[in-house]
């Protein structure tokens, strides 16, 4: 099971990027989606995460007003809304899925079953 993210590139400071998550051969809709990342010499970082059943969402703090995730199953697509962009924000952005759920991982989301590659997002000041 493969996911692409896609939608990353180049944005000023306060600036917005939306990004998608695609998964060619299996529908979405029926897995936890989530979003982590990874920032140049870090370790990965869950971002955010939508469930399967009822669409609830979950935040990391850093990014919690500023992200939005959301889906459109008719599309087979998950996103990730950026708004108020940050320097901070500067990794590569990875989707990951899994049937467990969200909770289950606390915000860890990059422990989830399935992922692909990701997108870079660079933030300038």
């Amino acid at each position: 099971v493969q996911l692409q993210a896609s939608g990353g590139g180049l944005v000023h400071s306060g600036g917005s990027l939306r990004l998608s998550c695609a998964a060619p051969r299996f529908k979405l809709a029926n897995y936890a989606v989530g979003w982590l990342r990874q920032a140049p010499g870090e370790g990965r970082e869950g971002v955010s995460c939508i469930r399967s059943s009822d669409g609830n969402t979950y935040y990391a703090d850093s990014v919690k007003g500023r992200f939005t995730i959301s889906r459109d199953n008719a599309k087979n697509l998950v996103y990730l809304q950026m708004d108020n962009l940050k320097p901070e924000d500067t990794a590569v952005y990875y989707c990951a899925a899994d049937r467990t759920g969200c909770a289950y991982y606390g915000n860890d989301w990059y422990r989830m079953e399935y992922s692909g590659k990701g997108t870079l997002v660079t933030v300038s000041s």
